[in-house]
């Protein structure tokens, strides 16, 4: 019988422990991802390049790049006990990092765990009461939507847009699947004129394939695009620092193509914040997104205007046609 563990294996017998610990004020802490762009580059940086890792996909939380690389580790302690190479402060050290890095493979196995057990996958609760109690437009009143992740959560509208009857449906960390999944109530329900979309970092972040936010960003349109509601499609914001592992540069050109051509072919308005945001190097400054991902105040006093010239274009547009049953 073969004995030898995969890393699935290991995997099904760390989640129950996850699962376990997370019940308790013990429960392991994921690497911040600014720590955990220094713990790889002090991997790398090893002499003879012992560690061999795929930097982007342990970065983006593939849980079994992480187990591999925290076996390789192990495997590396070992054999430094061995051949007793190596002192007693680089081991103690190599120790060190092995078990920070455990501790982040435990708390993405329980992160994951507490997903798939979440009756609310999407986070229909977190809007739910405001969704209840918001009334229906006024007669006349040009209410727009703005829909997205944490970029859209975090930005105060009522301070950028006094005033005006904007409602935002921004929650931190979602990906465009989740977004899609709050369509109904969040946003079609609320009876907006139009919709500002803001999604698609989070889903590089956590590796969703292009097509599938594409996917996910043409059924958002198409579903507002129904209900005659002028659809407004905001570029992917640009990123720095530890963000450009997990949100490739070229991968944000990529989606931000697609949903030009896609506005273009759909009747929908393109709003290009990444033109406004970037650099001579195609990232956000530091002055802009000190996080390398979230614009401040600066930052927003950017998009404001942007943002507030296409919805105008927009509201003054003619409903964009939809397709009807039976008609080719």
């Amino acid at each position: 019988m073969d004995r030898r563990w995969t890393w699935q294996t290991a995997v099904i017998l760390l989640a129950a422990a996850a699962a376990f610990s997370a019940q308790t004020p013990s429960a392991p802490m994921a690497i911040p991802g600014a720590e955990l762009t220094q713990i790889l580059d002090q991997l790398a940086a090893l002499p003879g390049n012992p560690v061999k890792f795929d930097r982007t996909r342990v970065q983006q939380g593939y849980m079994p790049d992480v187990y591999e690389l925290v076996q390789t580790l192990r495997s590396l302690d070992i054999l430094l006990d061995l051949r007793q190479e190596a002192n007693q402060a680089e081991r103690i050290k190599l120790e060190e990092v092995t078990d920070r890095l455990d501790q982040h493979l435990r708390a993405l196995l329980a992160r994951n765990e507490t997903r798939l057990r979440n009756p609310d996958r999407d986070n229909l609760a977190r809007y739910a009461e405001s969704d209840r109690v918001l009334p229906p437009p006024a007669p006349g009143e040009q209410r727009v939507l703005f829909m997205g992740d944490s970029i859209t959560d975090g930005w105060k509208i009522q301070e950028y847009f006094p005033g005006k009857p904007y409602v935002n449906r921004g929650i931190g960390g979602q990906i465009t699947g989740e977004m899609l999944g709050r369509m109904k109530a969040d946003a079609l329900d609320l009876k907006p004129m139009a919709m500002v979309v803001l999604a698609g970092t989070n889903d590089l972040a956590r590796g969703v394939t292009i097509p599938a936010i594409e996917n996910n960003l043409y059924m958002i349109g198409s579903l507002a695009k129904a209900q005659g509601i002028k659809v407004i499609f905001a570029s992917i914001t640009p990123v720095n620092g530890a963000n450009i592992a997990v949100r490739p540069p070229e991968k944000i050109l990529e989606l931000n193509k697609y949903l030009q051509e896609l506005c273009a072919k759909e009747g929908y308005l393109y709003l290009d914040y990444f033109s406004a945001l970037k650099d001579s190097e195609g990232l956000i400054p530091k002055a802009l997104a000190a996080d390398g991902l979230h614009p401040n105040a600066d930052g927003y006093k950017i998009m404001a205007p942007l943002a507030q010239a296409a919805i105008e274009k927009a509201l003054a547009a003619p409903a964009a046609k939809t397709a009807k049953a039976g008609k080719k």
